[in-house]
C-alpha cells in the first residue's frame, strides 16, 4: 500500500522519513513514552532509524499504517493502525499513539485519531478498531473514551513490552458506534 497523508485543521499526519530521525529520537527520551508503550528505553538514534525503515515496510505490505503527527511543521507524536487484518468478513486493526510532553492536553491526539479512525473505516473497510493500554494508563484511556471507544475489559498479563508483561485495558470501536463517550468503569 502507498503511504497516505492526512490533513486536519491543525495537523499534518504523514509517514515518518529519515529527515524525522532526530526528532523521533528526541521525543522518545520522554520516560512516559516507553513507560506506556513498546518503545525501547533507552532509545537511540539507531532505534529511530530502524523504526523509520520498519514503517516503510509496514506501509508497503499493508500490515500497519503509521503516521508522524506534525503541528506547525514539528513532530509532536506518532499514531498508527497496527496488526491490520483484512478478512472476507471485514478487517480490523488496533490504534496506537503517543505524544510529546509539550503537546499533551491540547487535543492533538483526539484530532489525529479521529482522522485515522475515519480513514481506517472508510478506506480500509475496517469493521472494528481496537484500543488497548497498560492498565493504569489513564490519559490514553481518557482519549479512547473521548473517541467513542467502548470499554471491553481487563486482561491479566495480556500485554508484552521490553519491560515484560502487564495487565491491559481493552476497548473497541465499530463504524456503527455513534462515538459519543460512555462511562468506563476504570475512569
Amino acid at each position: 500500500m502507498e503511504t497516505v497523508a492526512l490533513i486536519t485543521e491543525r495537523l499534518v499526519l504523514r509517514a515518518p522519513t529519515s529527515a524525522d530521525v532526530e526528532a523521533i529520537e528526541a521525543a522518545c527520551q520522554d520516560p512516559e513514552i516507553p513507560r506506556w508503550t513498546t518503545v525501547p528505553s533507552p532509545y537511540t538514534r539507531a532505534d529511530a532509524e530502524d523504526f523509520v525503515r520498519l514503517v516503510e515496510g509496514w506501509w508497503a505490505d499493508g500490515k500497519e499504517t503509521v503516521w508522524g503527527i506534525f503541528a506547525d511543521g514539528r513532530l509532536i507524536g506518532m499514531i498508527g493502525l497496527h496488526d491490520i487484518e483484512d478478512h472476507h468478513t471485514g478487517g480490523h486493526a488496533e490504534i496506537g499513539f503517543w505524544v510529546v510532553a509539550s503537546a499533551r492536553g491540547k487535543g492533538y491526539i483526539l484530532e489525529a485519531a479521529r482522522a485515522v479512525i475515519d480513514w481506517g473505516f472508510a478506506e480500509l473497510g475496517l469493521v472494528r478498531i481496537t484500543w488497548r493500554a497498560v492498565a493504569g494508563n489513564v490519559p490514553s484511556a481518557r482519549t479512547a473514551r473521548a473517541l467513542g471507544f467502548r470499554y471491553e475489559g481487563l486482561q491479566r498479563q495480556a500485554l508484552t513490552s521490553p519491560r515484560g508483561r502487564d495487565d491491559g485495558w481493552f476497548a473497541g470501536l465499530l463504524p456503527s458506534d455513534d462515538r459519543t463517550p460512555v462511562d468506563w468503569p476504570v475512569l
